[in-house]
């Protein structure tokens, strides 16, 4: 800011998941590269304090993997886009997200492009750049966007980072799952062919899989904590959790109930929604829901939604559940993932 240096950011969503991660890191390194005379520098932001990074364990993997140490890292904690908009030096990029939360409301109008795959709940005038695409990984969207560049911008690293969140995010590019698309397949296919040197996509995805769901050590409140979402009104603050254990089993964690409410306690939400996600050798997922909020009202309005959604349909079936202020759901509709789920509980509230 003293040296009125132009910073353009490139930032993923506050899940900070795989996706977020690389399509952050893989965007900001071919814009620094292709852009003419870059007035700006170019900095990839991983949308979560450092102290966090630590419960991306996929994420913490592979860049470990590919070399690439968290110190060369740049975190939501240690820059301030709120001070350097307000000095008129931000541009702003989302990829793998396009709708900011409420608390960064001020940033709206630093940003110039959005590259998401999640359906639009929100249209942006031009100058903005849009590409919002139905793809199963943001990461093969930033693939495109580098494969039609200048030839040779593409190194071996980016190309791993790439080949391995797609692979990931689609499970393992498995028809079953409900996420891959064709465009998903033919950049795996093009990175490979590139590139013949990448690991086999089984070892690669096994790997990344393993590293996903391994929860061993982890407190109640870091489960909540590694795949976060937050949604709000002018009443609510909800959270929606991804939590990679059966639900039966989360259920039965001693003492769930005192942590589900020292954890909405201490962040100021009202509810929380967690939504677990198990695969079988088939790469075939089998989703369960709890909704928990000690306000009946509110728990009454989401699980209400949930239950009548047809766009898409959840299909959810009640299962039991050892407290009132909980509600469980087996979800029969196995490929609506968060992404589908969102929109639905943002309508609710």
């Amino acid at each position: 800011i003293q040296q009125h240096q132009e910073i353009h950011v490139v930032m993923g969503n506050e899940a900070c998941d795989l996706d977020s991660t690389v399509s952050a890191l893989a965007l900001a390194y071919f814009l620094a590269q292709t852009s003419p005379a870059p007035k700006a520098a170019f900095v990839p932001v991983l949308n979560i304090p450092r102290a966090d990074f630590a419960l991306r364990t996929e994420t913490t993997f592979l860049l470990r993997d590919r070399g690439i140490p968290d110190t060369w890292l740049v975190f939501r904690d240690e820059i301030d886009l709120g001070g350097l908009h307000h000095a008129g030096l931000l541009s702003l990029t989302l990829v793998d997200h396009h709708i900011l939360p409420g608390a960064d409301a001020a940033l709206e109008e630093a940003v110039v492009e959005v590259l998401d795959h999640r359906p639009l709940e929100r249209d942006r005038g031009p100058p903005c750049q849009v590409t919002v695409e139905p793809v199963g990984s943001c990461a093969t969207l930033v693939t495109e966007r580098i494969l039609q560049g200048p030839p040779g911008v593409l190194d071996r690293t980016t190309a791993a980072l790439l080949h391995g969140t797609i692979l990931l995010d689609c499970i393992n590019l498995s028809p079953a799952a409900g996420k891959v698309t064709p465009r998903d397949v033919a950049c795996v296919s093009l990175l490979e062919e590139r590139f013949p040197e990448l690991p086999a996509r089984d070892a690669v995805f096994g790997a990344l899989q393993a590293a996903k769901f391994d929860v061993t050590g982890l407190t109640t409140e870091q489960m909540l904590r590694k795949d976060l979402k937050v949604l709000s009104n002018d009443e609510a603050v909800v959270a929606i959790s991804g939590v990679f254990e059966d639900l039966e089993t989360f259920l039965l964690r001693p003492g769930l109930l005192q942590d589900l409410e020292a954890f909405c306690q201490a962040r100021g939400y009202a509810g929380l929604v967690a939504m677990t996600v198990s695969f079988n050798e088939r790469h075939e997922p089998t989703r369960k829901l709890a909704v928990y909020s000690p306000q009946e009202p509110l728990r009454s309005t989401l699980c209400r939604a949930l239950e009548e959604a047809t766009t898409p349909s959840l299909l959810l079936r009640p299962l039991p559940s050892p407290w009132p202020c909980v509600a469980a759901y087996a979800q029969g509709n196995a490929v609506a993932a968060r992404k589908k789920v969102l929109p639905i509980l943002r309508a609710a509230l």
